[in-house]
């Protein structure tokens, strides 16, 4: 699935041509364009920037302090308001995460929870878990084949009483089962699943996936077992701190660091405090002066890669002026994207490039550029098409039955980036005769009470993403079911685009696979729903002598590894 963060730390040929797929004609709007591959400055981008370092340099011992934007209520990953960046940075320390991937996005399995993984494929794909003998949950319990099955069964988006974020792989699982013994789990597949590797990360107890009480409820605001080389200390919501130590009943090398200190800070309060020496870690990727700061501390590092995390604007297709699709093409038509790219990275040292894919980033292979002309700044266009939906300009703005053609723009109020965001979308936007209402809202409550609920007309974040550009997006923009939208905070969707990302999901060859994700994604432009803006990047100030830290692009940190240098 996707990650979604508020922080920068988340169709027009009508709409029946939705249904052509590899038939499009040779005249299409949304076909590739002429430039469609990203300019080589983008390629030259490091992939990681971790400063790796062997154990035997680093000391045993400190504490690393990391700020985060925003303090988590709900600790299941895999619930609809867990899937969050902040709640994955804390649980790579504390639970299962079963494979992790390198600077190339190619995932290999944890040693120290899985001692071996086997795939077939035919007749049906069966994956073969062999977890390690010493693993277990932190109350003692051995992790087991239970613990799969469970999690399949709740994800499987078979049960609705199930609030999950997506069941995006769980849905192709026909079985999961004992193998030899316990420790041996043997899932079989429906239907061919190629990004395999993506599932059961991180793993759950049982016991939340058996009930679903304790799926949507056990985990709010406690983490009641843990299984990795940190365990909770305190989740501290009066001092909006979470902090994690080194757990001595891990089976796996020891934690370096004593202790990890999340801090829930105002982003604009950070700089600050990285220049005070308060917090050790610091993102620098959405604020200039940030970043300039960042580069006059001597003994700060900036640490950058190319990630796979996006910037975007999200609209509410079923709102009562959205949901009518030119008016959704006029909104995107009347948007400047380079204008807002070079906002949200001028004085970066970043290559200013809009993203013309919803799957893939500018860096990486399979990239095409499918915006068609709703990526072109057209505020004519986007003129006649408010026509056509009946919106005439009356003065400043398009009035229609008497009501103006007015859209709330929430944006959380900590962020400095979507407040300047708003202000820009206002200024373009009512240049076409669309007013734009910015609502600041409050960073903890953007997701829970405002995106997830469908409390917003447009919604800028960022997209958190992961090696597997069509698992973790279907839940983004898989048609709602049975009022269940997972990730799809637009709310729209098609049978065409579900059909598209399942074929992509079900090739096995990466050539044809990433022509599936193409094909998918020109369909999703033409739902003129969710308008990517440019490929976040990924600038990390953090101490000098930090190890094993940085800028992660596809990298998955080892956080046992974590430590700071010998003196």
């Amino acid at each position: 699935m996707r990650l979604p963060t508020p922080s920068v730390s988340l169709t027009v040929c009508a709409i029946a041509v939705a249904g052509l797929l590899a038939t499009a004609p040779a005249c299409d709007p949304f076909g590739p364009s002429a430039g469609d591959r990203a300019p080589a400055e983008m390629s030259r981008l490091p992939a990681h920037d971790v400063n790796p370092m062997r154990r035997e340099r680093l000391r045993v011992g400190g504490t690393l302090r990391w700020p985060m934007p925003e303090f988590p209520a709900q600790w299941n990953f895999h619930h609809v308001n867990g899937a969050r960046g902040v709640v994955n940075e804390v649980l790579q320390g504390v639970m299962p995460y079963l494979m992790r991937s390198d600077e190339k996005g190619v995932s290999h399995a944890v040693p120290e929870y899985l001692d071996h993984v086997r795939i077939s494929t035919g007749p049906r794909q069966v994956v073969t878990y062999t977890i390690d003998p010493e693993a277990h949950w932190s109350d003692g319990t051995p992790i087991t084949y239970r613990d799969f099955a469970a999690q399949a069964h709740a994800l499987s988006g078979r049960d609705a009483r199930y609030q999950v974020a997506a069941v995006t792989g769980y849905d192709r699982i026909a079985s999961v089962r004992r193998g030899r013994d316990d420790r041996q789990v043997v899932v079989t597949f429906v239907r061919p699943f190629a990004d395999w590797q993506s599932l059961f990360n991180p793993l759950y107890p049982a016991a939340t996936g058996s009930d679903p009480a304790t799926f949507n409820e056990g985990w709010l605001n406690r983490l009641p077992v843990t299984a990795g080389p940190f365990k909770i200390e305190s989740i501290d919501r009066t001092a909006k701190a979470v902090t994690i130590v080194r757990d001595p009943r891990w089976w796996g090398r020891p934690a370096l660091l004593d202790r990890i200190v999340f801090r829930i800070m105002d982003p604009s309060a950070v700089p600050g405090a990285f220049a005070n020496g308060e917090v050790d870690v610091m993102e620098a990727g959405g604020d200039a002066n940030a970043y300039r700061r960042a580069l006059d501390d001597e003994g700060a590092m900036i640490r950058r890669a190319a990630g796979p995390d996006w910037r975007h604007l999200t609209f509410n297709a079923t709102g009562p002026v959205l949901g009518d699709l030119r008016v959704r093409q006029a909104v995107m038509l009347g948007i400047d994207r380079r204008a807002l790219a070079e906002s949200g990275l001028k004085d970066l040292d970043w290559p200013v490039q809009v993203l013309g894919n919803h799957f893939y980033m500018n860096t990486q292979e399979g990239y095409r550029d499918n915006a068609g002309y709703l990526g072109r700044h057209d505020p004519a266009r986007a003129g006649r098409l408010l026509d056509q939906a009946g919106w005439r300009r009356v003065g400043n703005h398009r009035v229609k039955d008497g009501r103006t053609l007015s859209l709330r723009f929430v944006v959380p109020s900590t962020q400095q980036i979507s407040k300047r965001e708003g202000e820009l979308v206002q200024a373009m936007l009512g240049a076409i005769g669309v007013r734009v209402e910015i609502r600041p809202v409050p960073t903890d409550d953007l997701f829970d009470r405002y995106v997830t609920p469908g409390n917003f007309d447009i919604v800028p974040f960022s997209w958190l993403g992961t090696p597997f550009p069509v698992s973790s997006n279907r839940a983004v923009f898989a048609m709602p079911q049975h009022g269940t939208i997972q990730q799809n905070y637009s709310r729209i969707g098609s049978p065409a685009i579900d059909a598209a990302m399942d074929r992509a999901a079900a090739e096995l060859d990466p050539v044809a696979a990433r022509r599936l994700v193409n094909e998918a994604d020109r369909l999703v432009w033409r739902e003129a729903a969710v308008l990517p803006l440019y490929q976040r990047p990924q600038l990390l100030a953090v101490r000098g002598d930090l190890a094993n830290f940085g800028a992660r692009g596809f990298y998955d940190l080892a956080y046992e590894d974590i430590g700071f240098v010998r003196r």
